[in-house]
């Protein structure tokens, strides 16, 4: 499987004012694999610690700060050479040993030339305890796969090269071909276990077992995180999130058996596992959109599709007789969806606007800007006419250029109106640079 992050490693390691990198992402999306294919394709050689396996090696890191020690330490033990320049040394696992995650800085300082990649599941946790090396690090977050990463794996090369390209009005039966795979991947999801379960029997039914496998996995790792919270509540919560995408959320109702406060403990901490993302609110769509943000009044996104579906109870032998994809669990899953190629393509936190009038319920799905210009964003089936909360969004902002409509019909404009309907299968690409 190609990932499109391998790209962006490969710039991190010709860059000229490089420094250590630590991969960022929740479990199971692909982290140690691609670090992996990327140290084999671009170096003579890649070092691999686990730091989770090997704990013997945690004592290379006490009480030393010394890169040239430390890195004699690992040749030692692992016996293998590591030369800057040409060897790509790679702590895996590193959220096990915090004195690692220090000595990064110290191999930015005194071995620039060392290519240096850290990566781990549950890295939130240890970097938010540990004396965090600010501006000594760069930071790479890796997302499940993307529908393009989704048709490159299924070998689907001609509608891979279509979503990759520039919005345009396709032939019907290549827009409902195109559709027809994006059925797919709304079921198998981006982890790339169950994708890899999909190309190998071609059976929908081993991506969903690989979905039930992962989070039960999740679970289990709530107890690792879960010290200080209730671990009932963390389940309660992840699972009543998934229920919740598209909706306000309020804490209230992801529980009946716990207070406001723990509910709000458990919710941070899937935010920290990465395992959900939040959606804060904008009430003016007005430069500059960040420091206008409420994280009072919030939506949320899950990790991936394939996961949120199993979560949220969906029954695939149901919902894949829908012929309509902006009809599957309510229209929840095509907003599922976008969330996760704009959090993928664009790598910022996701917003959406709410109209701060008293009593109004006026709102958009997301909203993006790009350089010097705001998108609003709607996720919808309906025509135009349908669109109040987009149109109001449109006139009252004048920095928004145009409001964007993903919907399972063929591309159109309406440029009257500003608006522009872009099928479902091109929202990877229309904000990647």
């Amino acid at each position: 499987m190609n990932r499109n992050i391998e790209k962006k490693l490969v710039k991190w390691k010709n860059y000229t004012r490089r420094k250590p990198l630590i991969l960022r992402g929740a479990r199971q999306v692909g982290k140690t694999w691609i670090v992996k294919k990327f140290g084999s394709d671009n170096f003579e050689n890649i070092v691999v610690l686990d730091l989770e396996k090997n704990k013997k090696a945690h004592a290379f890191f006490k009480d030393v700060l010394d890169p040239v020690t430390i890195l004699q330490d690992i040749e030692i033990f692992l016996k293998t050479k590591v030369v800057p320049g040409k060897t790509l040394l790679f702590f895996d696992e590193i959220q096990s040993c915090p004195e690692a995650i220090i000595s990064m800085r110290y191999f930015y300082e005194e071995m620039p030339e060392l290519h240096l990649i850290a990566a781990g599941s549950l890295l939130e946790f240890t970097l938010s305890k540990v004396s965090f090396p600010v501006g000594r690090v760069q930071h790479m977050s890796m997302y499940p796969m993307t529908f393009s990463e989704f048709l490159e794996a299924t070998d689907n090369s001609t509608a891979h090269e279509i979503v990759n390209s520039s919005p345009q009005k396709l032939p019907e039966t290549i827009h409902n071909s195109i559709l027809s795979e994006l059925k797919k991947y709304f079921f198998t999801g981006g982890m790339p276990e169950s994708v890899k379960a999909y190309t190998n029997t071609g059976s929908l039914v081993d991506s969903f077992n690989v979905h039930s496998e992962i989070i039960i996995s999740y679970k289990n790792d709530f107890v690792k995180y879960a010290a200080n919270s209730s671990h009932e509540c963390l389940e309660e919560v992840f699972t009543s999130t998934a229920r919740n995408v598209g909706n306000q959320i309020q804490y209230s109702n992801l529980s009946n058996h716990f207070t406001n406060p723990t509910i709000k403990k458990a919710f941070d901490l899937l935010l920290k596992a990465r395992v959900i993302s939040k959606i804060d609110s904008v009430g003016q769509l007005r430069f500059p959109l960040d420091i206008q943000t409420s994280s009072r009044k919030f939506k949320t996104n899950m990790l991936d599709i394939g996961l949120w579906q199993n979560l949220s109870g969906v029954t695939p032998e149901i919902q894949m007789a829908e012929p309509e994809l902006m009809n599957i669990y309510r229209g929840a899953l095509a907003e599922q969806f976008v969330g996760q190629e704009l959090s993928a393509s664009t790598e910022k936190s996701l917003i959406y606007w709410a109209r701060q009038a008293r009593s109004s319920n006026a709102e958009v799905d997301y909203v993006v800007s790009i350089g010097e210009k705001i998108y609003p964003i709607e996720v919808k089936s309906g025509s135009s006419g349908s669109l109040r909360s987009l149109h109001l969004a449109i006139e009252t902002f004048p920095e928004c250029e145009n409001g964007i409509v993903f919907s399972t019909r063929e591309y159109s404009e309406l440029p009257e109106q500003k608006l522009q309907f872009i099928p479902l299968y091109y929202v990877g690409s229309l904000f990647c640079g």
